[in-house]
Order: structure tokens, then C-alpha cells, then sequence
């Protein structure tokens, strides 16, 4: 089962990246080619019957798997950046993390109006990142096709702030 396996390869680092957080490292995963294989194997299965025109990974952990979904869907890639990281005309959001404030950035002409956008990150806490991310999209006149992320911190409970998008939310392991 994937779960299991990704479990088995996630390593916890405590106190970061502030004292009191322990945060969950994916990259353990990248070690592995298969395993990144199953991964995105495993995505691709849970997304059958789910229209996807776009995937939007988020920056930065959710490129890596963002783009490999996106190859695997034949769909365009579209990075959603921290501000500053992109060259073109931009809508810009800001938002709460767990552990204080950011924003995320993404360009104008993404992808065209009416385009089914797949959200995908790494991992999903309280969930105002790819809350964020669905604003964005949503702005640029897309339609949240679903959510995709490695890894939900389920007791921090941000599957709920996201249905306001989907309910189509993808995890393929829970803490």
C-alpha cells in the first residue's frame, strides 16, 4: 500500500522550522525512483473520471510531483511561486501558515478561462496555501478541478477550508 510505504520513507524533523513544529520531510522519497513512479502512478489512479485541463504545483516541493502528474495527465504545468519568482504579469494572494504569513504568486495568462485546475503540493496542514492557490485560480476564471497532495496532516484540519473549492481532495498518506 502506498501509505505504508511512504510512511516508512518520511522522515519527522523536529523544531523545524520553528521550535514546537515537527516537520515532515519528503524528500527521502526522491531516493527512490520507483517509489516516485508509484507515487504518481498512485495519483493518476485516484483521479480517473476527474477532468484536469491544468496542474498547478505549488511552490516548491509541489513542482516535483506537480509536473511529473502533469506529463503523466498530458496537461500543461503551471507553477504557483512565492512573490518575486515569476517574470510576467502576476495576481498575487496572501494567507495564513501555521507558523505565520506568506504569499503566492501566480501569471495572468496561467491558462485560459474555464480551465479544470488540479491544485498539487506536497503536503497539506491547515490548508492556506492551497487555499490560496484556489483563490488564485479561481480569480484567473478557473474551476478547481481537485486538490493532490503526498501527505495531510488530517488533526490540523485543512481538507475543510478546501471544499469551499472541491471536494475532490487527493492525499495518499494521512498523519
Amino acid at each position: 500500500m502506498i501509505s505504508d510505504r511512504l510512511k516508512s520513507v518520511i522522515r519527522d524533523i523536529p523544531d523545524f522550522p520553528k521550535p514546537g513544529i515537527i516537520f515532515k520531510d519528503v524528500t527521502p522519497i526522491f531516493k527512490d525512483a520507483q517509489l516516485c513512479t508509484e507515487v504518481t502512478e498512485a495519483f493518476i489512479e485516484q483521479l480517473k473520471g476527474t477532468p484536469v485541463d491544468v496542474v498547478a504545483g505549488i511552490e516548491s516541493r509541489g513542482f516535483l510531483f506537480g509536473l511529473m502528474l502533469a506529463n503523466r495527465l498530458g496537461v500543461p504545468f503551471v507553477p504557483v511561486r512565492k512573490p518575486g519568482k515569476l517574470p510576467f504579469s502576476i495576481v498575487k494572494k496572501a494567507y495564513e501558515l501555521e507558523y505565520g504569513s506568506a504569499s503566492i504568486e501566480i501569471h495572468t495568462d496561467a491558462f485560459e478561462p474555464g480551465s479544470r485546475v488540479l491544485i498539487h503540493d506536497d503536503l497539506l496542514a491547515t490548508g492556506g496555501t492551497a487555499e490560496a492557490a484556489g483563490e488564485l485560480v479561481t480569480e484567473l476564471g478557473g474551476i478547481v478541478a481537485g486538490f493532490a497532495f503526498v501527505i495531510n496532516l488530517d488533526f490540523l484540519k485543512g481538507k475543510e477550508r478546501l471544499r469551499a473549492f472541491s471536494d475532490n481532495i487527493i492525499t495518499l498518506t494521512d498523519y
